[in-house]
């Protein structure tokens, strides 16, 4: 009999990183500076110092599991094997809601940008069913299609930068530097934890560890790369706003970036960064659907979610079910969420996910160590104290679903008569 068809290791290191790169800058470029600055005024970018310390830290743990377990599902399948199966069942729990969250944000950031008034809902949910009709036709599709997205954006954010440095703004802002006792510590680190949101995109990468070339290698180096980069467009984007903008500017936009182009004499560049941020927001859609199908498969594999989800296609070799499932379920979501309330609930998911992973990380053995446990003490610090900082609102929403899921495993296992394994 047959092997059941497996994923293919289609993936070398640029494409790693552009599918990472694509998830991050798409995610956070365009839609998390608003409530970041209605958090924080100008201390938002300390804010986007303390986000990016804390995902370096869970880059680090991520990378260091993934080379241990090149497989599918991230830091589902390193829960798993590091703490216990209960442990990896709330990761990928924690994954999936948060980026379901993330798919609906995106796609709503699309259509803020690119559609006309009135027809932003209408709009996104189109997006959503393309995006997933492309990864339907293999990974390579899905990799190609994110790299020509991320070099449209990057010029874009280039554009924003050079008008707001035409402008004269930058020399201004230095003169007034964030003050981090005008926000006060809760802003700030409220701030942190929207703005963490933009940062998780290389998680991406590690839940594609079967379809990398020498992936032991290959997933480190590409997290490593990815997140670096985007700090550094990240802060120079974030300064620019500001000093074009303000701080009141940013939080009370909607399109701060479009805004801060509109604002700084070079009018020609408003169109550019809607063109722009609609298509970041799209390569942040493409790579979310890829990295939740993936999760979706590990977790349907071993029965934490419905079986038929484990099938992958024999001929394009992607998790289809798994990734039409989720197009139905994000198009629901578009169609009753707000894109706010969108992104603080994605934090709360994505930073209790990176909590499991610090802490798996924290276990392993001395001979799959690559850095120090500090970085791995001070991930699961950092998560813990952004998550209990979002909105009240986010943080309920996502306790009650986590315990949901909770209930729906116990259940489970309870029905089919087996221990937790």
């Amino acid at each position: 009999m047959a092997p059941p068809p497996a994923l293919a290791r289609r993936l070398g290191l640029g494409d790693a990183v552009f599918l990472g790169l694509g998830s991050m800058i798409g995610a956070g470029v365009f839609s998390a500076f608003a409530p970041a600055a209605a958090a924080a005024g100008s201390a938002l970018l300390i804010g986007l110092a303390v986000a990016a310390a804390v995902a370096f830290c869970n880059a680090t743990a991520s990378a260091q599991l993934a080379a241990a377990h090149p497989t599918s599902g991230g830091t589902y399948a390193y829960g798993r094997a590091e703490l216990g199966a209960w442990w990896g069942f709330v990761a990928g729990w924690c994954f999936v809601i948060g980026k379901l969250a993330s798919c609906a944000a995106m796609a709503l950031t699309f259509a803020a940008y690119a559609a006309p008034a009135g027809w932003e809902r209408p709009v996104a949910i189109v997006a959503v069913a393309a995006l997933v009709t492309v990864n339907c036709f293999g990974v390579t599709r899905t990799a190609q299609v994110t790299r020509g997205i991320v070099v449209v954006v990057l010029l874009t954010l280039a554009a924003v930068v050079a008008a707001g440095a035409a402008a004269g703004a930058l020399p201004d802002w230095w003169s007034d530097a964030p003050s981090a006792d005008a926000a006060g510590a809760y802003g700030i680190l409220q701030s942190a934890g929207l703005l963490f949101f933009a940062f998780a995109g290389y998680a991406r990468i590690a839940t594609m560890g079967e379809e990398v070339r020498n992936p032991a290698r290959t997933i480190p180096r590409a997290i490593v790369l990815a997140l670096s980069i985007t700090v550094a467009v990240y802060a120079a984007v974030a300064v620019t706003v500001l000093a074009v903008l303000g701080p009141q500017g940013t939080a009370a936009s909607a399109a701060p970036l479009a805004d801060a182009a509109a604002a700084s004499g070079w009018g020609w560049t408003q169109p550019v960064v809607r063109i722009g941020a609609a298509a970041a927001s799209l390569g942040a859609l493409l790579a979310l659907i890829a990295g939740i199908g993936r999760t979706t498969l590990a977790m349907a594999r071993e029965d934490d979610l419905p079986r038929f989800l484990a099938a992958v296609h024999p001929r394009w070799h992607v998790p289809r079910r798994a990734e039409i499932a989720i197009g139905i379920v994000v198009i629901t979501t578009v169609a009753l969420v707000d894109l706010r309330g969108a992104i603080g609930f994605s934090s709360f998911g994505v930073l209790v996910y990176y909590f499991i992973a610090n802490a798996a990380a924290f276990r392993q053995a001395a001979g799959a160590r690559r850095y120090p446990r500090v970085l791995q003490v001070l991930g699961l610090l950092g998560c813990a104290t952004l998550v209990i900082t979002l909105p009240v609102v986010a943080v309920a929403v996502g306790v009650i679903l986590v315990l949901a899921g909770v209930a729906y495993r116990f259940a489970r296992l309870r029905i089919m008569r087996t221990p937790p394994r």
